[in-house]
Parts: C-alpha cells; sequence; structure tokens
C-alpha cells in the first residue's frame, strides 16, 4: 500500500489515479493524525508527504510529521512533494531522512520511476548482510563483470552493491580517486540494467566551459548564437532511454549547477534557441574525485544537487588499498596485449608480480595500465621481469627548477594507445567487438577513443 499525505483533494486524486493506473495500490489522508491512523492500521510500503496542511506555508507540519514517520516507522520510505520555491526545505526533509522529493507541477514519469525504485530498493536493501562472505564467481554468475579484475573483499562489496541497484533506476555517485576506474563501474551498472540495449553517454563536465555547457547537454537550434550553423542535439537527448553518466560533476560551477538540476527534477529541458520543452527517460550516473560534502559546506557546490544525485553513493578504494589486486591485473593488461602485439609466448616472471604488489601508483589503474603498456611495447624479451617494468616507471613529480624538456624521440601516452588500437583494429579486421575484447575496455568505451585519435570503423563491425 501506497499512502499519500496532502490536504489537497486534486493533488490526491492526481497521484492516486496515476499510481493505480500503475498498478499500485493507493490510500489517501489529508492531516498528520489521519495519516498516523492509517499508518497505525496497515503498513505502507511508501508515503508521499507534503509540506503543508493549512495555510502555514513555513513547512513545519510537514516536518514534524517527517520526523514522527520516522520514528514510528524508519524502514517506510518518505518522497517529500515540495514546490520548486521551497527547495531549501525539502533539502531539510532529506536531512531528516527522506528519500527523494518532487516539485509541482510534477513528471508523472519520474513520480512513477522513483516510486518503483526506493521500493524496489526497500525490498531489497544493498547493505543486507553486509558480513557474509562473497564470491566473485558467484557475482560474475549473477552480473556481467568480465571486465573489472580483482577479487579484493572491497572490491566485491562494490561489485554487489551495483549488482544489486543496477536494476533499478536509482542515481549513483561514484568517488574515488583519478584513476580508480569510476568510468569501468558507471558502464557496468548500465550493462546490468534493464537500459542495457539504450545508449550510455558520458559527460565530461570538467572539459566543458559554461558558455557551451547548455549547448553540449541540452543542444541548440540553428541560429541560437552566433556559431550555431546548425541544429544540434544535446547529450541529455542522446541518452533517452538510457544512461547519462556525468563524469567530474565536481568540477561543475555554482550557475551550471542550478542549469543541471533542473533537469534532474523535472526531467525536461528547452534546447538553446527553443521555446518548448523536451521531456527525457535518462538513469543518471555521476562521479568526482572530489569531496563534495566538503564543497556543499563551503558554498562551492549545491546542497539540492547533492542530494538529487546520492541517493546511492559507490566509494573505489585506491589500488594501494588492495595490493592483491595488482599482479592480476598486470596479468589481465598483459593478456590482452599479447594478441594485439602478436606475441603469444609473452609471460611475466613471478617475481616481478610479487615485486608489483609494492609499486607507489598514485594514478591509480589507469598509471598502472599506462606502465604495462609500455613495458609490453619497448621489451625486447618475452618474459617480463622486474627491470623491464623498472625502466617504464616514470619518477615523480619534481620541482619546476629540476624539470627538463622530454628526450627527443620520447613517446607519449596517446601515441601508445594510438598505435595499440589501431594495430588491434588491423588484426581483427576492424571488427569492433572483438577489438574490445582483446583491448580489455568496453565497446562504448572504444567508440570513444576511436572518434578521439580519427581511427576508422563501421558501427555494425
Amino acid at each position: 500500500m501506497l499512502l499519500i499525505i496532502d490536504d489537497d483533494i486534486a493533488v490526491q486524486t492526481s497521484l492516486s489515479l496515476l499510481l493505480r493506473r500503475d498498478g499500485f495500490v493507493v490510500q489517501t489522508a489529508s492531516n498528520p493524525e489521519q495519516a498516523l491512523n492509517t499508518l497505525d492500521a496497515e503498513a505502507a510500503e511508501l508515503i508521499l508527504l507534503d509540506m503543508n496542511f493549512s495555510i502555514e506555508t513555513s513547512g513545519e507540519e510537514g516536518m514534524n510529521l517527517l520526523t514522527t514517520i520516522r520514528n514510528r516507522y524508519p524502514t517506510i520510505p518518505v518522497i517529500l512533494i515540495t514546490g520548486w520555491g521551497t527547495i531549501d526545505l525539502a533539502v531539510q526533509g532529506m536531512k531528516a531522512g527522506a528519500k527523494d522529493f518532487i516539485t509541482k507541477p510534477w513528471q508523472n514519469e519520474y513520480v512513477l520511476q522513483s516510486v518503483r525504485t526506493l521500493m524496489n530498493l526497500n525490498r531489497h536493501p544493498v547493505d543486507e548482510n553486509p558480513a557474509r562472505s562473497l564470491s566473485r564467481r558467484k557475482l560474475d554468475q549473477q552480473y556481467q563483470f568480465e571486465h573489472i579484475v580483482g577479487e579484493d573483499p572491497k572490491l566485491l562489496e562494490i561489485l554487489e552493491t551495483i549488482g544489486r541497484v543496477a536494476s533499478t533506476d536509482a542515481p549513483v555517485l561514484i568517488t574515488g580517486e583519478s584513476g580508480t576506474g569510476k568510468e569501468l563501474i558507471a558502464e557496468a551498472i548500465h550493462q546490468n540494467s534493464r537500459r542495457r540495449s539504450k545508449p550510455f553517454v558520458k559527460v565530461n563536465l570538467g572539459g566543458i566551459s559554461s558558455t557551451l555547457f547548455e549547448s553540449e547537454l541540452f543542444g541548440h537550434l540553428r541560429g541560437a548564437f552566433t556559431d550555431a550553423k546548425s541544429d544540434r542535439v544535446g547529450r541529455f537527448e542522446l541518452a533517452n532511454k538510457g544512461t547519462i553518466f556525468l563524469d567530474e560533476i565536481g568540477d561543475l560551477d555554482l550557475a551550471s549547477q542550478v542549469k543541471l538540476l533542473r533537469v534532474l527534477q523535472d526531467r525536461t529541458f528547452e534546447p538553446l534557441g527553443s521555446s518548448r520543452s523536451k521531456t527525457v527517460d535518462v538513469r543518471v550516473i555521476c562521479a568526482t574525485n572530489r569531496n563534495l560534502e566538503e564543497m556543499v559546506a563551503r558554498g562551492t557546490f549545491r546542497e539540492d544537487l547533492f542530494y538529487r544525485i546520492n541517493l546511492i553513493t559507490v566509494r573505489l578504494p585506491a589500488l594501494r588499498e588492495r595490493p592483491d589486486d595488482i599482479p592480476p591485473l598486470i596479468t589481465y593488461f598483459v593478456n590482452n596485449l599479447k594478441t594485439i602485439y602478436q606475441r603469444p609466448n609473452l609471460n611475466i616472471h613471478p617475481a616481478a608480480l610479487q615485486w608489483a604488489r609494492n609499486l607507489t601508483l598514485p594514478g591509480n589503474i589507469r598509471q598502472l595500465k599506462n606502465i604495462v603498456e609500455r613495458t609490453v611495447l619497448l621489451s625486447s624479451t618475452n618474459e617480463l621481469g622486474i627491470t623491464d617494468f623498472q625502466g617504464q616507471i616514470t619518477p615523480g613529480p619534481q620541482p619546476q627548477s629540476a624539470r627538463s624538456l622530454p628526450e627527443v624521440g620520447t613517446i607519449t601516452l596517446d601515441e601508445l594507445e594510438y598505435q595499440m588500437i589501431r594495430r588491434a583494429m588491423e588484426l581483427y579486421n576492424n571488427k569492433v567487438s572483438k577489438v574490445a575484447r582483446a583491448l580489455g575496455i568496453t565497446r562504448f568505451a572504444l567508440y570513444r577513443r576511436l572518434e578521439k585519435y580519427g581511427i576508422p570503423y563501421t558501427t555494425d563491425s
């Protein structure tokens, strides 16, 4: 049973019809006393709670009732109903234990999506039985995690969490240092969701200037600004029915945060130059290497946006926190590179794997992968030993006065990646799925790199 608590009969009727049409059993209450009597008589699976029940508009009545409900029925998820102008009040409610908020007027699809998501999560909480032993084999039998390497308990807990939430539309915030694999986790969530056959659109917010933000995310019409010579479809529209991955969300300026919050709240946007709103159905996953809670405290990140994106938070451990996963990661990278460089006899000396466990890797998995790629590309022997890897480890940052110009002939990481992808495409006759499998990345990630380096391909290859 779902309980709608609102003194406005029009709101009760509209939400009741919407939810009943979707198969839910619904009851309504017009005031706190009636609501508590209903809850005492029958347990509710979810509550939609308005913040005011009289001419009073402070929201105090709703906050008091929310506190009472959280004390008496702590396991029932609550969605707040509020106006756009009182979002600060909704944020207070989220701090007090509410799980989500909708603003009047609401989007029907977003209400249904939020209700389904919270009920699904409440029936299958992500922290259920946290002490039980996890098996990588069992997780792999249940989910698609073939591109994620490791068996550290911290990683296994993360995989179980994202496996559980993938089937919902819950917004996920992925945190962790640079190079820990946030994009890979986001893609794994998408691949294990009901949206897996729809687009996965990645947006690096740190690489978009504030002047281009609206055009990039929401699109524009021809003539909307000086250089708008044709219509452009924005990233949100490209991701419709699928997943949008907002990377480096902590780099977004405050003005852009407001614009993003609006589309996340209403699931509507207007392309630049258009007066007609478009509706979008997307699953939102965000990532950052920054501490958003500290940014909220400093006033550099909006608190309402923070609560909108972090229903589920996943923190990825640094590689130094899971050193036992370094050897299997190296083995995984080398096995992929064997085929690309046509060196089937390539292997790694056990001493090198043991030595690698103690590597200092501030760049985490990304840095380790680059070291392995350089080692394989530049080594002349079929057995990679400690000295082979040592020769490819770049020293840490030096003082500015001690830095020198790169040596003539030094190969860059982009050049290494370009050569590796080009050779893999040649080896597999431009078969994108086979190349992605050999490189240990998803097709989506490979497509982005092919476009980055201007390597020709066909989408059906």
